[in-house]
């Protein structure tokens, strides 16, 4: 079973909020935006704020952006619960999650290659994902049980897809004709998630090659282990909350309570990244632009936080 904390009654716990950034960059604006609308949230609501470091690309994370995330957040005045959960401490997890899954039949080894991939999709460039990256083609999915044991033996290296066709009937089943649907703090509310959104997805990986885990199952897994209540985080992420909610389902994980607060965009009106190289917050800092400046300049409004 995934591992969750005590359990205790909504009534008596008090929400759980969190600001999760992947060290693998300086903190930007978009980030100061998430993380302060969070923690006004929290503090509203009478609520925990917690930071965790989504350091699972262990390839990319540097010492040097996990120290500038606690000096950017602490010079915008928040404070946060220790520990500080770093999700590289939390493989097992991550493995005993896609272990259920594969059980159950829904995932299966993938040998391909990047090359491999983009060679067969290079003549169908609009069959892309939500992040933009190419849907993995069906010519690929799968090979016998045989080969891949095989392929295994040998000591080839592959990944774990969702057998995404699959993995939507098996929770189709399991909510007996009920739909599936995440809240949304706002006027949107209960929204639906149709079929059709996760698997825009395709076959998405959720055990990586290179990495012992993909975002999608890490952070499912891990705010059920914290007991999340309350997941706020950029519009840009709207698109995969379909498919979290599929993975918490199937996992039989408890479903957050979800805040997609708008963007900051530069002046080309694209949103601030780090692969962008978007100005960080230390550099800011350093230029001598005090918090409250920042924070006015963000003009943050945190909304009512919904009871869980």
């Amino acid at each position: 079973m995934i591992d969750t904390p005590p359990s205790n009654s909504h009534d008596a716990a008090p929400p759980v909020f969190r600001f999760a950034p992947s060290p693998n960059g300086p903190l930007h604006l978009g980030h100061a935006l998430s993380a302060t609308i969070g923690y006004r949230m929290a503090q509203s609501a009478g609520g925990r704020f917690l930071l965790r470091i989504e350091d699972i690309d262990t390839t990319r994370t540097r010492l040097e952006f996990i120290t500038a995330i606690f000096d950017d957040l602490a010079w915008l005045g928040l404070t946060w619960e220790r520990p500080v959960l770093f999700q590289s401490e939390r493989f097992a997890a991550y493995a005993e999650a896609a272990s259920r899954l594969r059980k159950t039949g829904l995932l299966y080894p993938c040998f391909a290659s990047r090359s491999e991939i983009n060679a067969v999709v290079a003549n169908c460039p609009n069959l892309r994902d939500p992040d933009g990256a190419p849907l993995f083609p069906v010519t690929l999915r799968r090979v016998s049980e045989a080969v891949a044991a095989d392929r295994q033996a040998r000591g080839e290296t592959f990944a774990l897809r969702l057998d995404m066709a699959r993995a939507v009937a098996a929770v189709e089943q399991k909510l007996k004709g009920q739909p599936l649907t995440f809240r949304e703090i706002g006027p949107d509310g209960q929204i639906r998630v149709v079929p059709a959104e996760p698997q825009r997805w395709g076959d998405v990986v959720i055990m990586r090659k290179e990495t012992p885990a993909s975002y999608h199952i890490a952070v499912v897994v891990d705010d059920a282990f914290q007991g999340v209540t309350h997941v706020t985080r950029g519009q840009d992420l709207f698109a995969a909350t379909g498919l979290h909610r599929l993975l918490q389902v199937l996992l039989d994980l408890p479903e957050p309570i979800y805040h997609h607060h708008g963007l900051v965009r530069d002046e080309a009106g694209l949103k601030l990244s780090k692969s962008a190289g978007s100005v960080g917050l230390s550099s800011l800092r350093a230029s001598g632009l005090s918090p409250e400046a920042l924070i006015a300049q963000l003009d943050i409004t945190a909304p009512t936080p919904l009871r869980p």
